[in-house]
């Protein structure tokens, strides 16, 4: 049975290259769609929690996302933040790939509490 789309379309999936994020905004949510360094794609609110910064303009590096202002590293599997100076985790949100679009739900049931 061939995968369903769940969420929003929001970008091919070629749009997204290895450790690198695209910010994405899907029903006014800003969103950083994110793959990481083994090819998986991952979605995480796109604003740090220590300052109005996007993190999509961050770092990849491995299964993180560094702010670039002051260095926050948040993991891209449950949002947590790993660094100082955030302490507050951003929502994750789930992707799904079909046909090469990527899709991301942000409706509230979808995301995952904070850990």
């Amino acid at each position: 049975m061939a995968p369903t789309a769940q969420g929003q379309p929001v970008c091919s999936e070629a749009d997204v290259s290895v450790s690198e994020a695209l910010r994405v905004v899907v029903d006014g949510v800003a969103v950083a769609v994110v793959r990481d360094s083994a090819g998986q794609l991952h979605a995480l609110g796109d604003t740090c929690t220590h300052g109005d910064i996007s993190l999509s303009e961050g770092f990849v590096e491995d299964d993180t996302l560094e702010c670039w202002a002051h260095g926050s590293k948040f993991e891209l599997t449950s949002g947590k933040p790993l660094t100082l100076p955030a302490y507050e985790p951003v929502p994750v949100f789930p992707v799904s790939v079909v046909d090469g679009q990527v899709y991301v739900d942000v409706t509230p049931a979808s995301a995952p509490p904070a850990a």
